[in-house]
């Protein structure tokens, strides 16, 4: 059965502002090494679902330079690809205008390829999936469409779209983030949320494409789906119910999360972290893939570091880490106390410097005896806040002079 994936990656994530003032939410970095869209290509790959488009539209040049850079050895293989598709802008002058459509402007990749599935998968989110699992369900139902869904208790179920499924998993309605979601079946106390990925039959796919068009529609989830339902077999796949190989004990399963606001992405990292993590980046059987880091390895003269990761590249002097993340290529100062923080890319934080519940964007330089995250009047004034307290330093102009040692 030949498969075809378009990966929708034009997201603007404007709820990560500062993070995505330059860059799309896909191109977004997420833990040591990697980004966010990352995830869904591996869980393609790793399914062996090898052709690929990723549409992408909003601020792409970061996203499209690291997907060649991570994911360009795909291509040399015959009859596998991942194409990254900018709006092509055949149908009329005019970016994407929603899900639906983004598909639809490229509906001629979908002919030329001639697949007899389609998955319209986002790239905003942090799990991972065998697809194929879904594929299998979706082949075993007969079905001519499917939606991957994750149950949320029902106290956190209005935060989603939420799909209404009988007890053979048929959907009977998609309701957007409502006061009283029906319960599943199986589980009263919680419900379907849609997770916003998709399998099609291509025909099917086709037909609602041109039909939506002719309607002025532009979504899936908003305004295809509900309307299939009512001519189709349209079914909710339980990502519950996918085995990902690899996956330890003590992870969360299943673990999925949608890192779309600065809250959410910083307590994503912390699941990172522990002994025991609830989301395990290390895991041979199911390899998340990015970008070939091709500089030194991490040096720690003298640090007192718990519960933390530290990428590559970095030089930690005589420093107090904890709960953290940093990325490659950090320089730690001495007397420097990093806690609950997320630290990226090509940054120094000199000496004395104290940074609490702190997001640092690449390119930044933090001053001598600098302190965040202590004083909130201070940090609201200069930075961006999260609802949830978290301080944002966005990114800075220049790469920093990364001298590695100042008199």
């Amino acid at each position: 059965m030949k498969i075809l994936a378009m990966i929708l990656a034009g997201g603007q994530g404007s709820r990560l502002h500062p993070l995505t003032d330059d860059q799309s939410k896909p191109a977004v970095p997420f833990g040591n090494r990697f980004r966010i869209v990352d995830f869904v290509i591996s869980n393609m790959v790793n399914s062996e679902i090898r052709n690929i488009h990723l549409l992408v539209q909003y601020k792409s040049q970061s996203l499209i330079e690291h997907v060649n850079k991570a994911w360009g050895q795909i291509n040399n293989v015959s009859g596998q690809f991942i194409s990254v598709v900018p709006p092509q802008m055949r149908e009329r002058p005019e970016w994407f205008q929603g899900t639906s459509d983004a598909v639809f402007q490229n509906i001629n990749l979908i002919k030329r390829n001639a697949p007899d599935l389609v998955a319209v998968f986002g790239a905003d989110h942090i799990y991972r999936m065998d697809v194929r699992q879904m594929v299998d369900f979706h082949r075993q139902k007969s079905a001519h469409v499917s939606v991957a869904t994750l149950p949320v208790p029902l106290k956190e179920a209005s935060d989603f779209g939420v799909i209404d499924a009988d007890g053979q998993g048929i959907i009977r309605g998609f309701l957007e983030k409502p006061k009283n979601p029906p319960p599943m079946i199986e589980d009263p106390s919680r419900a379907y949320g849609s997770m916003g990925n998709y399998l099609f039959d291509t025909d099917v796919l086709l037909t609602a494409l041109r039909e939506a068009r002719e309607r002025g529609e532009n979504d899936f989830g908003g305004n295809i789906l509900p309307r299939l339902i009512h001519s189709h077999k349209v079914f909710a796949y339980n990502f519950a119910n996918n085995h990902v190989p690899g996956i330890a004990s003590y992870e969360e399963h299943p673990y999925w999360r949608d890192v779309g606001t600065i809250d959410a992405y910083f307590a994503a990292h912390h699941d990172l972290l522990g002994e025991y993590p609830r989301f395990d980046l290390f895991n041979p059987q199911w390899f998340i893939n990015s970008s070939t880091y091709q500089g030194p390895t991490l040096r720690i003269l003298s640090a007192d570091i718990k519960n933390s990761a530290i990428g590559a590249g970095s030089l930690v002097k005589d420093a107090r880490i904890r709960n953290s993340i940093l990325r490659r290529e950090v320089i730690v100062e001495e007397d420097v106390e990093i806690d609950d923080c997320v630290i990226m890319d090509y940054t120094i934080i000199r000496r004395g410097s104290r940074l609490k519940r702190v997001i640092i964007d690449r390119y930044n330089e933090i001053a001598p005896n600098t302190s965040i995250g202590f004083d909130t009047s201070a940090d609201r004034a200069r930075y961006t806040m999260s609802e949830g307290g978290i301080v944002v330093v966005p990114k800075g102009e220049d790469v920093p002079n990364m001298t590695r040692y100042q008199a």
